[in-house]
């Protein structure tokens, strides 16, 4: 804005001059080069302030309260009245609303004491008055206009700053994720693995039948493991995945050094989203993986019940137990807690030293809740 006032109020002085409608004290030649001069000084300054100098640095402004003056008083057409209204919009910026205001009144006080000195009678001028008002008006519209500019920069600061907690939440939401993803699936697949090669390595020599059926469980964990990354990819990918409660029953199993793991299930899944299936399929991994890493159980029940309601799974063992609220609780446990409460349910655990553990998780049907993995 201010480059183009500038040159209107420079052309219409220029033109005044030419025309021989110059009046006031002065030759007129002198006052006019003075007036462009001051002009191109103010043009100069706002090209050195655009290309370097921030907005808000002092002396550019402090600049233009020196030159805005001499121009005014210097120009033969009265039009660079005008430029006073840009004291107050750029002092905005630069110090604030307050200092704005005050030097909106200064340039209207200016003016008054100009015209009580040059033209006492200047109250009853029209030309004079409507000068005034027109100043008035222009100040006005200034200041607003500085207003909402601030506003609006301080609108997108704002945005910016809540866009960048919004990546960082979303960053951190799908770190979260993925180490669930890879603890519980992964996790629970090498789990196996390492207790079928553990019993495949013992019973070697003396039940080679034995460490064969365990070393046939260890690939049938693998491929599981291979199937689960697949899907993890393909989640990531944004393709389509359908979740399933029927992978549940794999994790049964009856091994002679292993905890005999037994899965009853009950209902229809119609109606559960995937995020809900995702949390009861992760849920009972974890427990049955617990059971077989820590437990020392030798029984596991994996129980699943499908109401019209709320679905409900429920894994116990007969293991040692553990204090569920001591620090013993590590990454599978929270990643689970995470998972279900983010599909809108809840987990219980009910445990202690000698008397086993039982794993309770209960999630709504149609709930909505992020998507399974």
């Amino acid at each position: 804005m201010s480059p183009l006032l500038y040159a209107a109020v420079l052309v219409g002085g220029l033109y005044y001059a030419l025309a021989g409608l110059a009046s006031g004290p002065g030759p007129p030649l002198p006052r006019t080069a003075g007036f462009a001069a001051g002009l191109v000084a103010l043009i100069a300054l706002e090209a050195v302030e655009r290309r370097g100098i921030s907005l808000r640095a002092r002396l550019p402004m402090l600049g233009r309260g020196c030159l805005i003056p001499v121009v005014v008083a210097l120009d033969v057409s009265g039009l660079a009245q005008v430029l006073f209204v840009l004291l107050p919009f750029t002092a905005y910026f630069v110090f604030g609303r307050c200092t704005a205001l005050v030097l909106a009144a200064l340039c209207v006080a200016g003016l008054l004491a100009g015209y009580a000195v040059a033209a006492p009678g200047w109250y009853r001028d029209v030309e004079r008055v409507s000068d005034l008002l027109m100043l008035c008006v222009g100040l006005i519209l200034a200041l607003s206009m500085a207003a909402v500019a601030i506003g609006e920069q301080r609108a997108r600061r704002a945005l910016e700053r809540y866009a960048e907690q919004v990546a960082e939440l979303s960053a951190a939401a799908e770190r979260n994720r993925l180490a669930r993803d890879i603890h519980d699936s992964l996790g629970h697949h090498l789990t196996a693995v390492s207790v079928q090669l553990e019993i495949a390595s013992e019973f070697r020599a003396l039940e080679p039948g034995s460490a064969q059926r365990a070393v046939d469980e260890a690939r049938l964990s693998v491929k599981r493991a291979l199937g689960d990354v697949r899907q993890s990819v393909r989640a990531l990918r944004g393709e389509e995945t359908h979740a399933s409660l029927t992978a549940i029953a794999g994790l049964a199993c009856d091994d002679e050094a292993g905890p005999r793991v037994t899965v009853q299930m009950d209902g229809c899944e119609d109606g559960y989203g995937p995020a809900q299936l995702a949390a009861l399929y992760r849920a009972a991994q974890e427990g049955v993986t617990n059971a077989r890493r820590h437990a020392r159980a030798s029984r596991v029940t994996v129980a699943v019940h499908l109401t019209e309601h709320t679905a409900r799974l429920v894994v116990a063992d007969d293991g040692r137990g553990f204090a569920p609220g001591g620090t013993a609780t590590g990454y599978g446990l929270i990643g689970m807690r995470e998972r279900v409460h983010l599909a809108g349910g809840s987990v219980h655990i009910d445990s202690g030293s000698g008397t086993g553990t039982r794993l309770t998780v209960t999630v709504p049907r149609g709930h909505g809740g992020e998507g399974a993995t």
